[in-house]
């Protein structure tokens, strides 16, 4: 399994070809990509703040800001996306957890919704929306504001979601018609989806089949062992969803 705070060899050998800075290609060779994505690790796990990384890794800052460079520029991504081709796309799972940004988070409050951070009852919150596929290994993420409908995932995730899967699981907030039900029609995708009990009709689904939705509510349990993403204390969006993709990334290598 993945070493709490860093990475097997093994597990290493598996992704250092997808990271720039390699001494086989253009431009500036990193000194140790190893000891940095490590220290990226160390930092989420704990979830301390950059400054509080530990001195063996190096400069803080430096770290902090190569984090955010290899965020903007789909580093991370990358190298998850790399490792979902493996996923089993047999039918698909689809859901949202919320979590507490930091007061350090927040920015004044023209700032924030493009940041994906909302106020509600609980404060600033991120509600981090998230694909798995069959297995329950995650596929993809979409960020919103904490006060956002689950919906909003749903309108980010099923264009590209529907050509390759033949039933999704969702629980009741995704009973939607027009957004959800006429897509999956249309696209001969089975729909696993309790309906409301507000419903006049209510629609028939494949009980059995939903009892396996707790595989995505084990995702998200997995994804909240780190302590930096179970709270979020980075005030640029494309930061922490990069931080997501890395830690779901150690997922996908256990």
């Amino acid at each position: 399994m993945v070493r709490r705070y860093g990475l097997r060899d093994d597990q290493w050998e598996r992704i250092e070809g997808l990271l720039p800075g390699r001494a086989d290609t253009v431009g500036v060779t990193a000194k140790d990509n190893r000891l940095f994505v490590e220290a990226v690790i160390y930092r989420y796990r704990a979830g301390i703040p950059w400054r509080d990384v530990p001195e063996r890794f190096g400069d803080w800052n430096n770290i902090a800001r190569r984090h955010k460079r290899w965020s903007d520029s789909g580093v991370w991504q990358r190298v998850f996306e790399h490792l979902a081709k493996d996923a089993d796309n047999e039918y698909a799972m689809i859901d949202s957890t919320i979590v507490r940004a930091h007061q350090h988070s927040g920015r004044k409050r023209g700032d924030r919704e493009p940041e994906a951070i909302g106020r509600s009852k609980g404060g600033l919150t991120t509600k981090i929306h998230a694909t798995c596929d069959a297995l329950g290994n995650p596929t993809g993420f979409h960020l919103t504001p904490g006060q956002a409908h689950d919906l909003h995932g749903a309108d980010a995730f099923l264009p590209s979601l529907l050509t390759d899967i033949q039933a999704l699981l969702a629980d009741k907030a995704y009973d939607a018609r027009e957004r959800v039900l006429d897509l999956l029609e249309t696209a001969g995708v089975l729909a696993v989806i309790p309906p409301k009990s507000t419903r006049i009709e209510q629609r028939e689904y494949d009980e059995d089949m939903d009892r396996i939705r707790h595989l995505i509510e084990n995702f998200f349990a997995k994804l909240k062992q780190f302590r930096g993403i179970a709270t979020r204390y980075d005030k640029r969006a494309s930061a922490f969803l990069g931080a997501i993709y890395l830690a779901a990334s150690t997922i996908w290598l256990n």
